[in-house]
């Protein structure tokens, strides 16, 4: 099935009244891996986007990197661009002797409302350090430094780390690779069944050692170097001990619970309504209803006012 397929899992209702709906894609795996629930067909390919960071993490510390606490959940992060998230993604590239400089991820500002405020305020434009990736990048320039491997070159489906993000997601996901495309930071981005996602997230969260384990620990205790104030999957690991999740561009979202079950959702239409999806995926796995808030709450709103809401449409 294809997401031209997909069922409708998502309606927005403005003042009782049906103005939109979204197809999609939700999976639950079990902990072995297997499927638990699905809605749509979770054999569907996706590209993760951003969702795909904790998996590239990984490849990053195989390759060497030196990374842990706040650096090892800013190589997962799709950060806000804080003036912290920025000192901490400087102080990870000074710890293996490189600058922003050696950066190769499109040039961008914070995504975060304040945060932006306070960049244009000081006159900044677009910079890589602000792009909400340089996290990432950062932790791809660090494993590169470790191995002896070539900078200029990094992004390059072909170079030793980017094949080391390949083998990552066969180990993790145990799905095949179906399409790769460069990502909007300029890093390689891989498709494979959603399903493999869940998979991943879930092996990811219940790892009790190891490269899995490491990055697990980074994201749950630093849940707002992943992504920010007010971001719906930091909010969501601030509040569900053991979770550790991790928003897409396009309406991916994937969330690991400690007990090695995976969700992952994809929105076909890639708007809105992938967090509220989750959320209502989330309560099929017995996770406190008022932690999901955050997450699933979207509101529609009319003259500044909220007159409804993006609702899930889950059996």
């Amino acid at each position: 099935m294809s997401l031209l397929e997909a069922p409708v899992l998502a309606r927005v209702i403005r003042q009782g009244f049906l103005e939109s709906v979204h197809r999609g894609v939700a999976v639950i795996t079990a902990p072995d891996g297997t499927v638990e629930r699905a809605w749509g067909d979770p054999s569907t390919p996706v590209f993760p986007r951003s969702s795909l960071k904790p998996l590239q993490a990984i490849a990053s510390l195989r390759a060497g990197a030196p990374l842990r606490d706040q650096s090892l959940a800013l190589a997962c992060a799709s950060h806000s661009g804080e003036a912290w998230q920025q000192a901490g993604v400087r102080a990870s590239l000074a710890a293996s002797g490189l600058t922003v400089d050696a950066l190769g991820n499109t040039p961008g500002r914070p995504i975060g409302e304040h945060a932006l405020q306070a960049w244009l305020a000081a006159g900044h434009g677009d910079e890589r350090i602000a792009q909400n990736c340089s996290g990432k990048h950062a932790g791809f320039l660090r494993a590169c430094v470790a191995s002896g491997w070539s900078l200029a070159d990094y992004l390059d489906p072909d170079h030793p780390l980017q094949r080391e993000v390949v083998a990552v997601i066969g180990d993790y996901a145990a799905e095949p690779i179906v399409a790769t495309a460069v990502d909007g930071c300029g890093a390689p981005v891989h498709a494979f069944a959603l399903t493999g996602l869940a998979r991943a997230f879930g092996r990811i969260a219940s790892a009790e050692e190891g490269e899995a384990e490491a990055v697990a620990h980074a994201m749950r205790s630093f849940p707002f170097y992943v992504g920010g104030p007010s971001r719906p999957d930091s909010e969501l690991m601030a509040a569900v001990p053991g979770v550790i999740a991790k928003e897409g561009a396009e309406a991916v979202v994937a969330v690991g619970l400690p007990d090695g079950r995976g969700v992952a959702v994809k929105i076909a239409d890639g708007a809105r309504a992938g967090r509220v999806v989750a959320a209502a995926a989330l309560r099929h796995c017995d996770v406190d209803p008022a932690a999901l808030d955050a997450l699933g709450d979207v509101p529609v709103l009319g003259h500044g006012a909220r007159v409804g809401a993006v609702e899930a449409v889950l059996d």
